[in-house]
């Protein structure tokens, strides 16, 4: 087992059952580019969602084939590898999503949601956990019992399937004619993202975790890592597609997150929950805890005065925005702060909450341009690494999702470091890790001082 998969293992292992029901989203067919990008790639255009797109989806069977993507082995002499649909069908969580939905759990929650029809035909299940599209554009073969499928994610193929397998296919003419470019870091996060955490067409809202689902915890490099691999990264691959290093998946996840955050919040529709404000978005345990226990702080970790009784915006991706923007600029970190800070405000009551939201969000879609443009290098990587794990000794990670947030990037970066030997002690790090990881094995337990000592002790590992 490499150190990538080490880490997210580990991690994954010790945390809350997140993908218990959610075996969902985009890292089945993505993978962890660890070769960096020598140039800037900007993106011209926002390609459509799969499920957005008004093409046909033709159905995983038309993948299946053994002279398609069916192979038992991969091909000897092909440059992919023929097998990825048994890799899929067989490996990937992803071809179980759907199938989640007729366990007793989610029963449970469709009869807790009051939902009129079982989890399995209900549209606020089946968005995340199937190919939920309209029946105008199912294909012959398309069936919903497919689970989260090769076109869920690359992009239904009613356009594509034939000219792809043409003597002069070519990736950008695929492209156009519809394939969901996955090899695009901007369109893979907002593709994982939208059902990893949501968007304004599908959100598991606060009513749905209150219902029974688990709660919703994501980060694009460390779950892309985690997923079975269907392809190598080879010369061919390089020449017909974008390879892009792992931090940078990382750090423009970590954007288009605080971005995806922010469209919610401001949304008039899913940003509010009748009298109340769509509970999703704020940080789970300052509510979820014995009232007994008095654990009242006097400053949030931006060093703003806390305010009593007011439940806490989420902003553990903030806080990683932070990060990134400080090592990019320090003059655009100091900018992420200020501006976090003047939304915990105004959604304390001082300050326009909406024009604060659309401040922070062009500053975190400001970063994700500056980090595709940038080259990355060890002292680069060195200043990421030490912002995230100084930051937690400072007390910024003092709430679960923070923390939680924070381990599951320190693993992102290290594993980049090790890989390009950045790192004094991968195996130290590696022991060190585990144990901070520890620190997170039971959200509703977890001490913030003993989060910290375990990035003290993970500290000295890093830098050579």
């Amino acid at each position: 087992m490499n150190l990538t998969q080490n880490f997210s293992r580990q991690w994954l292992n010790g945390c809350v059952a997140i993908m218990t029901i959610t075996a969902i989203g985009c890292a089945m067919l993505l993978p962890l580019h660890a070769a960096a990008a020598t140039t800037a790639v900007t993106n011209t255009s926002s390609p459509l969602l799969p499920y957005q797109s008004p093409h046909k989806t033709e159905g995983a069977v038309t993948c299946a084939s053994s002279l398609c993507h069916g192979a038992i082995t991969s091909w000897k002499d092909s440059n992919v590898l023929q097998n990825e649909y048994i890799t899929w069908s067989r490996l990937d969580k992803h071809a179980r999503a759907y199938n989640v939905l007729l366990n007793d759990q989610s029963k449970l929650i469709a009869k807790n949601l009051g939902l009129t029809e079982p989890a399995h035909q209900a549209k606020i299940c089946l968005d995340c956990h199937a190919h939920n599209i309209p029946a105008a554009r199912h294909g012959e073969r398309f069936t919903l019992q497919d689970n989260i499928t090769c076109e869920a994610c690359h992009g239904p193929a009613e356009k594509w399937l034939r000219p792809h397998v043409e003597p002069n296919a070519s990736h950008a003419k695929n492209i156009s004619l519809g394939l969901y470019p996955t090899d695009d870091p901007q369109a893979r996060a907002k593709l994982c993202l939208s059902c990893h955490f949501g968007n304004k067409d599908k959100l598991v809202t606060h009513r749905i975790m209150g219902a029974g689902h688990p709660r919703m915890s994501f980060e694009l490099e460390n779950f892309t890592a985690l997923a079975p691999r269907h392809f190598t990264v080879d010369k061919d691959y390089s020449q017909r597609k974008r390879v892009w290093d792992g931090l940078k998946v990382w750090a423009i996840g970590q954007a288009l997150a605080v971005s995806a955050t922010l469209d919610i919040l401001n949304d008039d529709k899913l940003g509010r929950d009748g009298l109340f404000p769509e509970l999703v978005l704020f940080d789970c345990h300052a509510c979820h805890r014995p009232m007994s226990e008095n654990r009242l702080q006097t400053t949030t970790p931006l060093g703003t005065r806390a305010t009593p009784g007011l439940v806490r915006l989420n902003d553990a991706n903030m806080l990683m925005l932070r990060v990134i923007a400080r090592a990019l600029d320090p003059a655009l970190g100091e900018k992420v702060s200020a501006h976090t800070v003047k939304l915990h405000r105004a959604i304390a009551g001082d300050g326009d909450t909406r024009q604060a939201a659309t401040h922070l969000q062009s500053l975190a879609e400001n970063v994700v341009n500056l980090i595709e443009a940038k080259k990355i290098d060890g002292p680069f990587m060195t200043s990421i690494a030490l912002g995230l794990v100084d930051d937690g000794i400072k007390g910024l990670y003092r709430d679960y999702s923070s923390a939680e947030q924070a381990a599951l990037a320190i693993s992102s970066v290290g594993q980049f470091m090790a890989k390009h030997d950045v790192m004094k002690s991968p195996t130290a790090f590696n022991r060190e890790w585990q144990k901070l990881n520890a620190t997170l094995k039971h959200d509703e337990k977890f001490k913030p001082e003993e989060f910290v000592s375990g990035l003290r002790a993970l500290r000295p590992t890093l830098v050579k």
